[in-house]
């Protein structure tokens, strides 16, 4: 894994880099609960239309994201497939017609209900992720700590969330770094050796991992008391950023969204878009 794909803030001149931490929040909350809630394949299309839209804004380049991608990607793979196996016809139950494309092997059949709700899942995924991926990407961790504050979160939670954005890509370096360490104690990672094998050294990994994560903690925190950290009630901060035009537009066109998706049940008399 290399220093541009770990997953951290990554510092640019892009509309989205200028909007506020907390704005960003906001139309992270807002867009996830709108795909989240919603089966409707139009406005998930529209969705995922937006989402591709929004990373081109960010200018965030594929080798910067592409090792979490892939990771995702395989794990959303194995959830439509799991989907599957768990009920096969759950498709069926959920439109209440049933066209066979294959009648399969015992309980095993596919049919285009299934096909069309497995589909928007994909959707959900592909309209979902890549928003949370910009947040994190494009967020800078002691602003995003200074816009929580203003819009009334404790700064104690603002500098713990702060935190714990700082501290994901601390914890990437130091699984690189460990398994680089194991590797030249002999242990192969690579792709060369069997997927037991690199399970197996990858659980190796994980016990020193957490060792160094709690010593990390204990070092932040000791720092943090020493210079008297959650004394006063109130705090000022160095990245705080005002509120602008662009910020107000982002978490209005967020909230319209939000609204067109809850509204969307009553015209679907439901949450799902039942084109059968």
């Amino acid at each position: 894994m290399s220093q541009t794909q770990l997953l951290g803030y990554i510092p640019k001149k892009t509309v989205i880099h200028q909007l506020s931490g907390a704005s960003k929040l906001l139309a992270l909350v807002f867009l996830s609960v709108a795909t989240m809630t919603t089966y409707d394949t139009r406005f998930l299309l529209a969705m995922s239309l937006l989402s591709i839209v929004l990373f081109r804004l960010s200018h965030i380049k594929w080798q910067e994201i592409s090792f979490v991608v892939k990771f995702v990607a395989v794990f959303s793979l194995l959830n439509l497939i799991a989907v599957y196996l768990f009920s096969p016809e759950y498709g069926v139950s959920v439109y209440g017609t049933r066209h066979v494309i294959w009648e399969g092997v015992g309980r095993f059949t596919l049919t285009q209900e299934q096909l069309f709700y497995e589909f928007n899942l994909l959707l959900k995924y592909i309209a979902s992720i890549p928003i949370a991926l910009i947040f994190i990407l494009t967020t800078n961790p002691s602003e995003f700590a200074a816009s929580l504050n203003k819009i009334g979160v404790s700064y104690k939670i603002s500098y713990a969330v702060a935190l714990a954005l700082r501290y994901i890509p601390d914890v990437q370096r130091d699984f690189f770094d460990i398994s680089m360490a194991q590797q030249a104690r002999g242990i192969e990672l690579s792709r060369k050796a069997p997927f037991r094998a690199r399970a197996k050294g990858t659980v190796a990994i994980v016990f020193p991992l957490v060792l160094s994560s709690i010593e990390r903690i204990d070092v932040i925190s000791t720092a943090m008391e020493l210079r008297r950290f959650g004394r006063h009630k109130n705090r000022t901060w160095y990245s705080a950023q005002t509120y602008r035009f662009h910020d107000y537009f982002v978490i209005g066109v967020s909230l319209v969204l939000l609204i067109i998706s809850f509204s969307l049940f009553k015209v679907n008399q439901g949450r799902f878009y039942n084109p059968f």
